[in-house]
Protein backbone atom coordinates (compact mmCIF):
# COMPACT_ATOMS: atom_id res chain seq x y z
CA UNK A 1 0.00 0.00 0.00
CA UNK A 2 2.45 2.30 1.00
CA UNK A 3 3.76 2.09 -2.63
CA UNK A 4 0.70 3.48 -4.16
CA UNK A 5 0.29 6.11 -1.41
CA UNK A 6 3.13 7.40 -2.51
CA UNK A 7 3.34 7.41 -5.64
CA UNK A 8 -0.17 8.01 -6.88
CA UNK A 9 -0.18 11.87 -5.94
CA UNK A 10 2.93 12.57 -8.11
CA UNK A 11 2.20 10.19 -11.17
CA UNK A 12 -1.75 12.19 -10.93
CA UNK A 13 0.46 15.32 -11.32
CA UNK A 14 2.37 14.57 -13.88
CA UNK A 15 -0.46 13.45 -16.22
CA UNK A 16 -2.88 15.79 -15.36
CA UNK A 17 0.42 18.73 -15.68
CA UNK A 18 0.64 16.88 -19.33
CA UNK A 19 -3.15 17.44 -20.16
CA UNK A 20 -2.82 21.13 -19.37
CA UNK A 21 0.60 21.07 -21.52
CA UNK A 22 -2.12 19.95 -24.51
CA UNK A 23 -4.60 22.65 -23.78
CA UNK A 24 -5.50 25.82 -24.78
CA UNK A 25 -8.34 28.34 -24.20
CA UNK A 26 -9.96 27.06 -27.33
CA UNK A 27 -10.61 23.84 -26.17
CA UNK A 28 -12.55 25.41 -23.55
CA UNK A 29 -14.48 28.08 -26.34
CA UNK A 30 -15.20 25.14 -28.20
CA UNK A 31 -17.68 24.02 -25.62
CA UNK A 32 -19.76 27.34 -26.00
CA UNK A 33 -19.51 26.83 -29.94
CA UNK A 34 -20.86 23.67 -30.06
CA UNK A 35 -22.73 22.77 -26.63
CA UNK A 36 -25.01 20.10 -27.67
CA UNK A 37 -22.20 17.61 -28.42
CA UNK A 38 -20.83 18.51 -25.50
CA UNK A 39 -23.57 18.26 -23.16
CA UNK A 40 -24.60 14.70 -24.54
CA UNK A 41 -21.01 13.57 -23.61
CA UNK A 42 -21.10 15.50 -20.19
CA UNK A 43 -24.50 13.76 -19.28
CA UNK A 44 -22.90 10.52 -20.20
CA UNK A 45 -19.83 10.51 -17.97
CA UNK A 46 -21.21 12.56 -15.14
CA UNK A 47 -24.81 11.41 -15.17
CA UNK A 48 -25.40 8.01 -16.77
CA UNK A 49 -22.16 6.27 -15.94
CA UNK A 50 -22.30 7.04 -12.10
CA UNK A 51 -26.20 5.27 -12.33
CA UNK A 52 -24.90 2.08 -14.37
CA UNK A 53 -22.29 1.50 -12.30
CA UNK A 54 -24.71 1.81 -8.84
CA UNK A 55 -27.17 -0.64 -10.60
CA UNK A 56 -24.54 -3.36 -11.53
CA UNK A 57 -23.22 -3.32 -7.93
CA UNK A 58 -27.08 -4.03 -6.65
CA UNK A 59 -27.63 -6.41 -9.82
CA UNK A 60 -24.41 -8.48 -9.25
CA UNK A 61 -24.81 -7.97 -4.89
CA UNK A 62 -20.82 -7.17 -5.34
CA UNK A 63 -19.18 -7.14 -1.94
CA UNK A 64 -19.04 -3.80 0.09
CA UNK A 65 -15.32 -3.04 -0.82
CA UNK A 66 -15.37 -3.86 -4.56
CA UNK A 67 -18.51 -1.54 -4.56
CA UNK A 68 -17.10 1.13 -3.46
CA UNK A 69 -14.18 0.68 -5.81
CA UNK A 70 -16.25 0.27 -8.75
CA UNK A 71 -18.06 3.83 -7.85
CA UNK A 72 -14.76 5.62 -7.39
CA UNK A 73 -13.75 4.51 -10.60
CA UNK A 74 -16.70 5.54 -12.19
CA UNK A 75 -16.87 8.54 -10.63
CA UNK A 76 -13.34 9.26 -12.43
CA UNK A 77 -12.98 11.28 -15.22
CA UNK A 78 -11.89 10.52 -18.78
CA UNK A 79 -8.21 10.24 -19.58
CA UNK A 80 -5.68 11.26 -22.35
CA UNK A 81 -5.97 7.64 -23.57
CA UNK A 82 -9.39 8.38 -24.74
CA UNK A 83 -7.88 11.52 -26.53
CA UNK A 84 -5.30 9.12 -28.49
CA UNK A 85 -8.01 6.53 -29.08
CA UNK A 86 -10.46 8.60 -30.72
CA UNK A 87 -8.02 9.68 -33.36
CA UNK A 88 -7.53 6.67 -34.24
CA UNK A 89 -11.19 5.83 -34.66
CA UNK A 90 -11.51 9.03 -36.85
CA UNK A 91 -13.80 10.56 -34.21
CA UNK A 92 -14.00 14.21 -32.88
CA UNK A 93 -10.46 14.72 -31.43
CA UNK A 94 -11.91 18.45 -30.23
CA UNK A 95 -15.17 17.34 -28.79
CA UNK A 96 -12.81 14.28 -26.67
CA UNK A 97 -10.59 16.94 -25.69
CA UNK A 98 -12.83 19.37 -24.79
CA UNK A 99 -15.08 16.79 -22.72
CA UNK A 100 -11.30 15.47 -20.92
CA UNK A 101 -10.25 18.95 -19.96
CA UNK A 102 -13.70 20.11 -18.34
CA UNK A 103 -14.81 17.53 -16.73
CA UNK A 104 -11.30 16.57 -15.53
CA UNK A 105 -11.51 20.46 -14.04
CA UNK A 106 -14.64 20.18 -12.27
CA UNK A 107 -14.06 16.64 -10.70
CA UNK A 108 -12.58 18.34 -7.65
CA UNK A 109 -16.22 18.53 -7.29
CA UNK A 110 -18.04 15.92 -8.81
CA UNK A 111 -16.05 13.01 -8.00
CA UNK A 112 -16.36 13.89 -3.96
CA UNK A 113 -19.86 14.31 -4.46
CA UNK A 114 -20.27 11.04 -6.04
CA UNK A 115 -17.77 9.04 -3.84
CA UNK A 116 -19.31 10.09 -0.77
CA UNK A 117 -23.07 10.04 -2.13
CA UNK A 118 -22.14 6.01 -3.15
CA UNK A 119 -20.23 5.36 0.33
CA UNK A 120 -23.57 6.71 1.91
CA UNK A 121 -26.09 4.91 0.16
CA UNK A 122 -23.96 1.45 0.26
CA UNK A 123 -24.12 2.01 3.96
CA UNK A 124 -20.55 2.18 4.73
CA UNK A 125 -19.13 4.27 7.81
CA UNK A 126 -16.40 6.11 7.03
CA UNK A 127 -16.56 7.63 10.40
CA UNK A 128 -13.13 6.01 11.08
CA UNK A 129 -11.25 7.09 8.41
CA UNK A 130 -11.32 10.98 9.48
CA UNK A 131 -11.78 12.19 6.43
CA UNK A 132 -14.30 14.85 4.45
CA UNK A 133 -15.65 15.83 1.09
CA UNK A 134 -14.17 18.87 1.69
CA UNK A 135 -10.79 17.54 2.30
CA UNK A 136 -10.31 15.51 -0.62
CA UNK A 137 -11.56 18.25 -3.01
CA UNK A 138 -8.82 19.90 -2.10
CA UNK A 139 -6.27 17.17 -2.26
CA UNK A 140 -8.00 16.73 -5.59
CA UNK A 141 -7.21 20.51 -6.63
CA UNK A 142 -3.53 20.41 -5.65
CA UNK A 143 -3.51 17.59 -7.82
CA UNK A 144 -5.77 17.61 -10.32
CA UNK A 145 -6.70 20.95 -11.11
CA UNK A 146 -3.28 22.95 -10.03
CA UNK A 147 -1.21 20.74 -12.38
CA UNK A 148 -3.80 21.72 -15.58
CA UNK A 149 -3.61 25.39 -14.92
CA UNK A 150 -0.06 25.32 -14.64
CA UNK A 151 0.64 23.08 -17.83
CA UNK A 152 -1.61 25.72 -20.05
CA UNK A 153 0.64 28.30 -18.49
CA UNK A 154 3.49 26.88 -19.65
CA UNK A 155 2.15 26.14 -23.09
CA UNK A 156 1.04 29.48 -23.36
CA UNK A 157 4.31 31.02 -22.52
CA UNK A 158 6.90 28.16 -23.30
CA UNK A 159 5.94 26.34 -26.45
CA UNK A 160 9.41 24.98 -27.26
CA UNK A 161 9.69 23.77 -24.14
CA UNK A 162 6.27 21.83 -24.22
CA UNK A 163 6.96 20.44 -27.82
CA UNK A 164 10.19 19.12 -26.19
CA UNK A 165 9.39 17.28 -23.22
CA UNK A 166 5.42 16.74 -23.37
CA UNK A 167 6.09 13.03 -24.50
CA UNK A 168 8.67 12.36 -21.62
CA UNK A 169 6.46 13.63 -19.36
CA UNK A 170 3.38 11.24 -20.98
CA UNK A 171 6.11 8.17 -21.28
CA UNK A 172 7.26 8.80 -17.67
CA UNK A 173 4.16 9.00 -15.71
CA UNK A 174 2.60 5.61 -17.77
CA UNK A 175 6.01 4.10 -16.69
CA UNK A 176 5.37 5.09 -12.87
CA UNK A 177 1.76 4.55 -13.34
CA UNK A 178 2.42 0.91 -14.37
CA UNK A 179 5.10 0.34 -11.36
CA UNK A 180 2.72 1.86 -8.72
CA UNK A 181 -0.38 -0.77 -10.01
CA UNK A 182 1.37 -4.20 -10.21
CA UNK A 183 4.02 -2.95 -7.43
CA UNK A 184 0.93 -2.59 -5.07
CA UNK A 185 -0.87 -5.77 -6.36
CA UNK A 186 2.22 -7.59 -6.07
CA UNK A 187 2.68 -6.59 -2.25
CA UNK A 188 -0.62 -7.71 -1.19
CA UNK A 189 -1.45 -10.85 -3.66
CA UNK A 190 -2.52 -12.64 -0.88
CA UNK A 191 -5.32 -10.49 0.11
CA UNK A 192 -6.31 -9.31 -3.21
CA UNK A 193 -6.07 -12.03 -5.81
CA UNK A 194 -9.39 -13.06 -4.76
CA UNK A 195 -10.92 -9.68 -5.00
CA UNK A 196 -9.11 -9.30 -8.31
CA UNK A 197 -11.52 -12.10 -9.76
CA UNK A 198 -14.50 -10.42 -7.65
CA UNK A 199 -13.60 -6.78 -9.73
CA UNK A 200 -12.84 -8.15 -13.07
CA UNK A 201 -16.10 -9.33 -14.05
CA UNK A 202 -18.23 -6.30 -12.76
CA UNK A 203 -15.35 -4.04 -14.32
CA UNK A 204 -15.93 -6.00 -17.42
CA UNK A 205 -19.18 -5.62 -17.84
CA UNK A 206 -19.10 -1.76 -16.70
CA UNK A 207 -16.50 -0.95 -19.44
CA UNK A 208 -18.54 -2.79 -22.36
CA UNK A 209 -21.89 -1.53 -21.62
CA UNK A 210 -20.97 2.06 -21.21
CA UNK A 211 -19.15 2.06 -24.89
CA UNK A 212 -21.85 0.79 -25.97
CA UNK A 213 -24.77 2.58 -23.66
CA UNK A 214 -22.69 5.80 -24.51
CA UNK A 215 -22.15 4.90 -28.34
CA UNK A 216 -26.14 5.05 -28.77
CA UNK A 217 -27.60 7.90 -26.82
CA UNK A 218 -25.26 9.67 -28.93
CA UNK A 219 -26.70 8.06 -31.56
CA UNK A 220 -29.59 9.90 -30.79
CA UNK A 221 -28.82 12.86 -29.40
CA UNK A 222 -25.04 13.81 -30.89
CA UNK A 223 -24.82 15.63 -34.41
CA UNK A 224 -22.66 13.13 -36.28
CA UNK A 225 -20.86 9.79 -36.46
CA UNK A 226 -17.53 11.37 -35.58
CA UNK A 227 -18.75 12.67 -32.52
CA UNK A 228 -20.77 9.15 -31.46
CA UNK A 229 -17.33 8.09 -31.49
CA UNK A 230 -15.59 10.46 -29.19
CA UNK A 231 -18.29 10.01 -26.69
CA UNK A 232 -18.55 6.10 -26.37
CA UNK A 233 -14.47 6.40 -25.99
CA UNK A 234 -14.62 9.18 -23.58
CA UNK A 235 -17.36 7.23 -21.68
CA UNK A 236 -15.77 3.79 -21.61
CA UNK A 237 -11.93 4.76 -20.51
CA UNK A 238 -11.73 6.75 -17.19
CA UNK A 239 -8.61 7.82 -15.45
CA UNK A 240 -7.55 5.19 -13.40
CA UNK A 241 -4.94 6.86 -11.77
CA UNK A 242 -6.99 9.74 -10.65
CA UNK A 243 -9.30 6.78 -8.75
CA UNK A 244 -6.68 5.18 -7.29
CA UNK A 245 -5.31 8.13 -5.89
CA UNK A 246 -8.90 8.88 -4.26
CA UNK A 247 -9.30 5.53 -2.88
CA UNK A 248 -5.88 5.86 -1.06
CA UNK A 249 -6.73 8.83 0.48
CA UNK A 250 -9.88 7.66 1.40
CA UNK A 251 -8.85 3.83 2.82
CA UNK A 252 -5.67 2.25 3.94
CA UNK A 253 -6.88 -1.15 2.37
CA UNK A 254 -5.57 -1.68 -1.02
CA UNK A 255 -8.85 -3.70 -1.98
CA UNK A 256 -10.52 -0.57 -2.54
CA UNK A 257 -8.00 0.34 -5.29
CA UNK A 258 -8.70 -3.03 -7.20
CA UNK A 259 -11.44 -2.00 -9.34
CA UNK A 260 -9.45 0.75 -10.71
CA UNK A 261 -7.08 -1.08 -11.38
CA UNK A 262 -8.55 -4.43 -13.15
CA UNK A 263 -10.77 -1.37 -15.14
CA UNK A 264 -7.44 0.03 -16.41
CA UNK A 265 -5.97 -3.05 -17.61
CA UNK A 266 -9.63 -4.15 -19.11
CA UNK A 267 -10.15 -0.92 -21.14
CA UNK A 268 -7.20 -0.55 -22.67
CA UNK A 269 -7.95 -4.26 -24.78
CA UNK A 270 -11.95 -3.52 -25.05
CA UNK A 271 -11.27 0.25 -26.26
CA UNK A 272 -8.94 -1.36 -29.01
CA UNK A 273 -11.22 -4.12 -30.06
CA UNK A 274 -14.16 -1.30 -29.68
CA UNK A 275 -11.85 1.15 -32.25
CA UNK A 276 -10.50 -1.59 -34.56
CA UNK A 277 -14.55 -2.54 -35.05
CA UNK A 278 -15.31 1.27 -35.49
CA UNK A 279 -12.55 1.32 -38.39
CA UNK A 280 -14.06 -1.19 -39.94
CA UNK A 281 -17.27 -0.22 -40.05
CA UNK A 282 -15.98 2.76 -41.57
CA UNK A 283 -14.21 1.10 -44.36
CA UNK A 284 -17.53 -0.93 -44.98
CA UNK A 285 -19.64 2.50 -45.04
CA UNK A 286 -17.41 4.94 -45.41
CA UNK A 287 -20.45 7.71 -46.16
CA UNK A 288 -21.99 6.74 -43.08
Amino acid sequence: MEIVTSIAPLLLALIMLGLGLELTINDFKRVLQTPKDFLVGFFCQIVLLPIIAFGLIKFLNTPIEIAIGVMIIAAAPGGVTSNVLTKFANGDVALSISLTAVVSLISVISVPFIVFTSIELLNYDLASNSISMFSIAIKMFLVVTLPVIIGMLIRRFATNFVDTKIKLIQNISVILFIVALFGAIYQELDNVRFYFLQAGKITLILNILMMFLGYMFAKFFASGTPQKKSIALETGLQNGTLAIFVATQLFNDVTFTIPSATYALIMFGTSLIFVGLLRKKDLLNPYS
